[in-house]
């Protein structure tokens, strides 16, 4: 009999723990995706007057924060505001939605004098008040968006000097600066030098990261994970696009991509969905994260 109770006391035992599990299963970490903005522009640019949220804007945010995006990529920022908020309403918009903010394209092309005479001082006076606006709003990151392909390579020269002068900026003030792609950058300048490529060599990899658009490169017929592993750990962040919802072609080839994430150097990826199947746009954008929250090969973080 007291063996009996025994072997009955020691299953009991065994069978807690296993019970305990079975109630509290261990939850799936949640992929931590970046909204680029610019994927809904139709629905929040122009939309908030005289700095007052409108309803569309803010359903908005809150729509994609319940579709599953962790943070958002600004592309609207104009006299210190962006979407026509201030830097920290901004963030509180955001942040209220149930997301995080992460990102932002902005630019200060410089114009002919600058080029010309080499003289920064005007643009980077620009870059300062830039900067402070985007470290109120609770940016990391600032990404220079588009540069039309320089006339010369002396142009392309004054370019990387001036990105690394933002960068050194930006870093002082605890944000990172980086350039983001399109397919024009890989022709040559002159003949000579392709301009992805000597941005990439003539940048400082202390104050300048790549966004690389991934959909951008295989367009300009090239592999991205041919640029991973030729500059390796430039790439901090990752733009995921294509045609029109995110995996929608099959041109892009994301598994070998994410495959070599590591190589690159990603820390955070942005999904950018420019055209759409679909009058919806929120359909679209829906779309295209649910096919990448169920991509195997895209991890929680990085």
């Amino acid at each position: 009999m007291k063996r009996q109770c025994y072997f009955w006391m020691l299953g009991i035992l065994f069978l807690i723990p296993f019970q305990f599990v079975m109630a509290h299963p261990e939850k799936e970490a949640k992929k931590e995706i970046t909204i680029q903005l610019y994927s809904v522009r139709s629905l929040i640019n122009d939309v908030n007057k005289d700095g007052k949220a409108s309803d569309v804007y803010l359903k908005t945010l809150k729509s994609l924060a319940d579709m599953g995006y962790t943070s958002v990529e600004a592309a609207y920022y104009g006299e210190g505001k962006f979407y026509g908020r201030k830097p920290s309403d901004f963030k509180h918009d955001v942040e209220n939605a149930g997301m995080k903010v992460l990102s932002s394209h902005c630019s200060r092309a410089l114009n002919a004098h600058e080029l010309q005479t080499g003289d920064l001082s005007e643009a980077l006076a620009w870059w300062n008040q830039c900067i402070a606006d985007h470290k109120e709003a609770g940016m990391k990151y600032i990404v220079f968006p588009y540069l039309e392909v320089p006339k010369t390579v002396k142009d392309l020269d004054l370019y990387c000097k001036y990105f690394n002068e933002i960068g050194k900026r930006c870093k002082a003030a605890g944000l990172q600066f980086g350039y983001h792609n399109h397919a024009h950058e890989f022709q040559k300048v002159e003949n000579r030098e392709v301009m992805m490529d000597y941005l990439l060599q003539h940048t400082d990899p202390e104050y300048v990261f790549f966004e690389m658009d991934v959909y951008w490169v295989v367009r300009g017929q090239n592999s991205p994970v041919d640029y991973f592993h030729k500059y390796p750990g430039r790439f901090r962040m990752l733009h995921l696009k294509d045609h029109r919802e995110i995996g929608q072609s099959g041109m892009v080839g994301y598994d070998a991509i994410f495959r070599n994430a590591d190589v690159a150097g990603v820390k955070d990826i942005v999904a950018e969905i420019e055209s759409y199947s679909t009058d919806d746009v929120l359909k679209s954008v829906r779309e295209s994260i649910e096919y990448l929250l169920d991509a195997p090969f895209i991890k929680a973080e990085y």
